[in-house]
């Protein structure tokens, strides 16, 4: 996080505005206003280890910001957008939830990192509080590994260490992923000195970390100690890997209630269609043909409610005769998705086919001869009417719905697609006679 702090800073304006802050995936985590976005978004990196600030750092891989007239626009923009996103850091600081801290327990002879859900003044270090469980849990195993800190919740201290029989079995030990202080295998004194850089990691002093941990590389190869030296070459590359540098941009108003209402959208649509999972991934077909002639099919895929371009395709038709736009459905839809299963690639959540219940049902029966069981409709775009499999009456959305604004969206683009395939061909056809 230095690397922002010294050459991102510079670029922010000392304005007033609403600042937006994403975590590696691109979730919004935090939403806040200033009175001069500069002055604020400095105070998050200056900030005291136990403040909220160091929380919200920590998961933080990007921020965006809107420039606005005056504070009080700000105030305005930020409710506005928290009560529409309600990122989990401003629902975590209002309400009295308990969610739990990384405990390094520096108080003990041989540290561990513990997670709990109470901060005692125990002379340990606590980081957080995190409100994602599972990511924490995970980010604690991958710390755990990295740094070979000890796993188990034994009560070890340098004076009195359990009975060799109990622990010699341990797996850590036997694969090398803890230094075995259990074992008398290293003092207290020397097991902190190699797992003090965890505390430099929480802190997010990542520039202080590799400086340090490149001079000991240097120094164990100097001695010829290679193979510790190459551990440590692997734990720089991992911690490298991890520490993401902070990307900064500034967006308008209307991208972020753009973003808003993609992702309300994809909501809408799961529970309007009783999903078992948001569908992210969605894939549109439509064919195109004049007379038989030239006859063509696209797909587009939209990966949360964005159109995915590079995952575009074309198809020229090969097996059907004449127009038939029900058996070019089909066969489309079936050269996809036995392409798909294939090469093992990743499959849609949702399939859409432009046209009414014949369209719908031939492109169904190629997902059943391959076996797949992926949620199908079809959207018939004269009065907008979504027909789904086995459903005898057709589903009809409200024209302000989001969800319905997204299926057009997908409808409308597998047709531009198509019919600029299709014309292309007719103009290559014209131009060689």
């Amino acid at each position: 996080m230095e690397d922002f702090k010294y050459k991102k800073l510079k670029e922010i304006p000392k304005l007033p505005g609403v600042y937006i802050m994403k975590d590696a995936l691109g979730n919004i985590i935090y939403i806040g206003k200033a009175k001069s976005l500069k002055d604020r978004l400095s105070s998050y990196f200056n900030a005291d280890i136990d403040s909220k600030a160091t929380t919200i750092i920590t998961a933080m891989r990007k921020i965006d910001y809107i420039l606005c007239a005056s504070e009080r626009e700000a105030l305005i923009i930020e409710r506005d957008l928290i009560n529409k996103v309600k990122p989990y850091f401003n629902s975590m600081w209002k309400d009295d939830k308990s969610y739990p801290y990384i405990k390094f327990s520096i108080n003990e002879d041989f540290p561990r990192l513990i997670l709990t859900r109470k901060k005692l003044k125990d002379s340990a270090l606590y980081f957080g509080p995190y409100p994602q469980l599972l990511y924490i849990k995970k980010f604690i195993r991958w710390l755990v590994k990295l740094f070979k800190v000890r796993p188990c919740r034994l009560a070890l201290s340098q004076d009195c260490l359990p009975e060799e029989k109990k622990v010699k079995s341990c797996i850590y030990y036997h694969t090398q992923m803890c230094y075995a202080p259990c074992l008398g295998k290293i003092s207290s004194k020397d097991y902190k000195s190699k797992i003090k850089n965890v505390e430099l990691f929480l802190n997010g002093k990542f520039k202080k970390l590799e400086t340090d941990l490149r001079k000991e590389m240097s120094n164990l190869s100097a001695s010829m100690l290679y193979e510790e030296a190459k551990e440590i070459r692997d734990r720089l590359y991992a911690i490298n890997s991890m520490a993401q540098r902070v990307m900064i941009s500034e967006i308008s108003k209307d991208e972020i209630t753009e973003s808003v209402q993609r992702a309300d959208s994809i909501s809408e649509l799961k529970k309007i269609l009783h999903l078992p999972k948001l569908p992210a991934i969605i894939e549109g077909f439509d064919n195109s043909n004049i007379q038989g002639k030239n006859a063509v099919a696209s797909m587009v895929r939209f990966h949360n409610a964005l159109a995915d371009k590079k995952n575009y395709r074309r198809f020229k038709i090969k097996t059907v005769i004449g127009a038939d736009d029900f058996a070019t459905m089909r066969e489309v839809v079936f050269r996809r998705y036995s392409s798909l299963i294939r090469k093992n690639e990743v499959l849609p959540d949702l399939i859409l086919i432009d046209g009414g219940k014949g369209q719908l049902n031939a492109a169904l029966s190629a997902l059943e001869e391959l076996q797949l069981k992926i949620t199908i409709l079809s959207l018939a775009k004269k009065n907008e009417e979504i027909f789904l499999p086995n459903k005898d009456k057709a589903l009809i959305l409200s024209k302000h719905s989001l969800a319905l604004r997204l299926l057009q969206s997908v409808r409308d683009e597998a047709h531009r697609f198509a019919v600029s395939y299709h014309r292309k061909l007719r103009e290559k056809e014209f131009i060689l006679k």
